[in-house]
């Protein structure tokens, strides 16, 4: 700033310019018209001009003296005032991981008495490591909601620019709204991967105190969402597709942001970014707060890390406007869904991308790398799309959010949370029932003595409805029981752990074994409990009836398909020729037959099989095995070999026996024995009982001790086992090879889906 002094000429024949200057003789800051009719004069002195500059801050050019040209991301790099931190930055404990870094501490520790003493503790080294990698991952697999917020929030988390740096080869900022601001909250540049060229447009959060204060901690003002918009502009017009990174808690939301028009340029952006004809992709790396994220975030694809959040309303606000204190904020996270697999649910976010254990701050450039991958699979499937159908794409993702159809199908999966509406159940009265009970099993009765079919469409009517009218009971008992509150909140608690695909709790389950327990213990005291137990076994009488006619019919179907494929011409001949061998090689047991003919015999019997298993599919039917009443019996494992293995182990039992015996411990026992017999006489008392029978008992555990080793249960088992495979073996060579040689049929293990199986 510059300061005049000048001295004033009497203002009697004086010029304008010398009443212009002003005086330093006490009059300054007086007008000129009303010192003009002054009646005092002054003394004319020389005029005198002092200036004095204020010093300002020098500029601070990114710009090396001598730049590097080989520099990554090429020598424009240096132009970005984005670089890498003098100091390494602080680790931060959150608290729920402070159980890792008391063993982290241990391991510290183990290692420093290892250096000063000099002895090897290894094995203790790798025990605790191991037992903080198990910790570490059951910490981060099961992480609940708000820790996710406090991940997403660390002060240490890669930022866009950290980001931006890892996967781009080269990368140029563009600065400036072209209204006279460069929001430093906001961060715009052209970059490239693998030769693909983007417009990134990423919100930045400061590293440091500094660096946050200088990116008002990532809350963009309008200065920030016009640059934005500009840049998006630009790149709609050069055909760059656009990559968007959301990490702020907010737009900023001060008197002067509002005085600008924080709203209006939220909305602009909007409108904006559904009429852009280039694909666009956003990333939420770390929080994304209500409009001031959705700004840069309407995109094609919304991608976020693992770890990430995207709300209308922090947690803590919304506890605050909720519950009246921030105290509640883990209840409001759970409640607003704002993690990136309940927003997957949601169909909100399109895809998660994962993080390392530990969060995005324990491996950025591994993190960064998979942002990477992500961005060029997404942009493969986007830019294969024409402007046409690349904007209808974007418009459909935001239309059908929240919307709904009346009357459709609800996935089970959506209807867990839903209210359940107040279903009004028409009961029948038990007259009524019985009276139908009673018509349904004559017609049942009447069907079985002429060898034809139940009603099934009266048998299928009854069950549905004897399954409501026992359902009804049920609630009525509960009520009756004074359990409905306890069921109800356990349901809650079982619907919550279904809606998280997660594991059931050992403690919930135990809930429902007590309540269950506590049921059945008050049920016979219910004032419905006989017409409850009527009902039940009704239903159960008429679902084993109808069980049976359904086996019956699937029983006849499977048969009908067998005497199809049994009857065809070609299957005949094979038959009549493999059992014209058979009878002409002589031999009485499969054994015996030459490996030819053995092999003969499998892959005809493999052949029926498998045109048994297509005919059964055919009917809609699922054959999970296939087993044959024939096992072929080997030469050791004939009936002579098995006499002699079993002669073999009485031996080598009674050896054992005949060494306990013969051993100096058992005799005394057996001579002690004798005593106390022969003192007890016929009338033994209960002393002389109890010590007859403690001493038989010793004799018998030494006994058993010496029988029961390992060697022999193992032998014992051994031959139980082959000589049942014998009996089955032979029974079935006999039955399959007599003179008149009969084909063994397949025996098929059918499954039909809901726990039914049938065999034929």
């Amino acid at each position: 700033m510059a300061s005049i002094a000048c001295s004033s000429a009497a203002f009697t024949g004086t010029s304008a310019s010398d009443l212009l200057r002003s005086s330093s003789n006490g009059v300054s800051g007086i007008p000129l018209k009303t010192l003009g009719k002054a009646p005092f004069s002054v003394k004319k002195r020389d005029a005198t001009v002092a200036a004095k500059l204020k010093k300002g801050k020098k500029h601070d050019y990114p710009w090396p003296a001598d730049p590097d040209p080989n520099v990554k991301g090429g020598v424009l790099t240096h132009l970005s005032h984005f670089k890498p931190l003098k100091e390494k930055q602080k680790p931060v404990t959150l608290d729920f991981e402070k159980p890792l870094v008391e063993i982290e501490k241990k391991m510290i520790d183990v290692r420093r008495m290892a250096n000063e003493t000099g002895l090897d503790f290894s094995d203790q080294i790798i025990l605790l490591e191991n037992k903080y990698q198990q910790a570490l991952k059951d910490l981060y697999r099961h992480l609940t909601p708000i820790q996710r917020v406090h991940i997403a929030r660390h002060p240490n988390r890669p930022t866009f620019l950290d980001h931006i740096f890892s996967i781009t080869d080269k990368f140029v900022e563009l600065h400036g709204d072209r209204s006279g601001y460069d929001d430093p909250a906001i961060v715009t540049g052209i970059g490239t991967i693998d030769d693909r060229r983007y417009m990134f447009i990423g919100q930045q959060k400061g590293r440091n105190t500094k660096e946050n204060i200088h990116r008002n901690f990532g809350m963009p003002t309008p200065h920030g969402y016009r640059k934005a918009l500009r840049m998006m502009y630009y790149a709609d017009h050069h055909g760059f597709p656009i990559v968007t990174f959301i990490d702020t808690p907010g737009a900023y939301a001060d008197l002067k942001s509002e005085e600008l028009g924080q709203g209006e340029a939220i909305a602009h952006n909007l409108r904006t970014m559904f009429g852009l004809k280039v694909p666009i992709v956003s990333i939420v790396i770390g929080e994304g707060g209500s409009g001031g994220a959705l700004a840069i975030g309407c995109a094609n694809k919304l991608l976020m890390l693992e770890n990430a959040v995207f709300y209308v309303a922090s947690p803590e606000a919304c506890a605050a406007i909720l519950w009246k204190t921030a105290k509640a904020s883990p209840k409001a996270a759970e409640k607003l869904r704002i993690t990136a697999p309940e927003l997957c649910r949601l169909q909100i976010c399109d895809g998660i991308i994962p993080e390392p254990l530990g969060g995005a701050h324990a491996d950025p450039a591994w993190t960064s790398q998979q942002i990477k991958a992500a961005i060029n699979e997404t942009m493969d499937e986007l830019t294969a799309m024409d402007t046409e159908k690349l904007l209808k794409h974007r418009m459909h993702k935001f239309r059908k959010l929240g919307g709904f159809e009346e009357n459709a199908q609800v996935d089970p999966k959506k209807k867990v949370n839903m209210k359940k509406e107040d279903q009004i159940v028409c009961t029948t009265p038990n007259e009524e029932l019985e009276g139908e009970v009673e018509k349904l099993k004559q017609q049942i009765l009447k069907a079985k003595e002429s060898s034809s079919k139940p009603p099934e469409m009266a048998l299928k009517d009854m069950i549905e409805k004897l399954k409501k009218e026992v359902d009804h009971e049920y609630s009525e008992a509960i009520k009756a029981t004074g359990l409905k509150d306890r069921l109800d909140m356990l349901r809650e608690e079982v619907s919550k752990v279904n809606s998280r695909d997660q594991l059931m709790n050992p403690a919930i389950r135990d809930k429902i074994e007590k309540l269950k327990d506590e049921f059945n213990q008050k049920l016979s005291a219910a004032p419905n409990h006989p017409t409850l137990q009527y009902k039940l076994d009704m239903l159960k009488e008429f679902s084993k009836a109808k069980s049976l006619s359904d086996a019956a019919t699937l029983k006849q179907e499977v048969n009908k398909k067998f005497n199809e494929i049994m009857s065809r011409p070609e299957i005949n001949e094979k038959l009549e020729a493999l059992k014209a061998e058979v009878q002409n090689s002589g031999s009485s047991s499969f054994a015996d037959l030459d490996q030819g003919l053995k092999d003969k015999v499998l892959n005809t019997r493999k052949e029926v099989e498998l045109e048994m298993i297509s005919a059964l599919k055919s009917i809609g039917l699922v054959v999970e095995g296939v087993k044959s009443n024939e096992k072929v019996l080997s030469e050791k494992d004939s009936p002579s070999v098995f006499k002699n293995k079993v002669d073999h182990l009485n031996e080598e039992i009674n050896k054992k026996i005949e060494n306990v015996v013969s051993s100096s411990e058992l005799k005394n026992m057996i001579e002690l024995l004798k005593l106390e017999i022969a003192r007890a006489g016929n009338k033994p008392d209960t002393e002389s009982k109890s010590k007859i029978e403690a001493i038989q008992k010793q004799i018998k555990q030494r006994l058993s001790e010496a029988i029961i080793s390992s060697e022999l249960i193992e032998k014992y088992e051994d031959l139980k086992e082959k000589n049942s495979e014998v009996e089955r073996s032979s029974a079935g060579a006999d039955e399959s090879l007599q003179k008149e040689t009969k084909y063994e049929e397949p025996r098929l293990e059918i499954n039909l889906g809901a726990n039914s199986s049938f065999a034929q």
